[in-house]
């Protein structure tokens, strides 16, 4: 997901997007523990979207444009 199409998203729309990827990490990272997960990589993914999704949230609580 890119920072643009997370940028043109509300911000309840991003909230919801910010639980189901806290979800999906849990997800993998619980596959990854019990020797499932084949491609590390989504684990990663996962979490720079989470940071993204959370970097455009706060840069709107404080008013900063980009």
């Amino acid at each position: 997901m890119t920072p643009v199409e997370i940028r043109n998203m509300d911000n309840e729309e991003l909230l919801k997007l910010l639980e189901e990827k806290k979800r999906t990490l849990m997800n993998l990272r619980f596959q990854n523990a019990i020797g499932e997960l084949r491609d590390f990589s989504l684990v990663e993914k996962a979490k720079r979207d989470i940071a993204r999704i959370k970097t455009i949230l706060r840069e709107r609580e404080l008013g900063i444009r980009r």
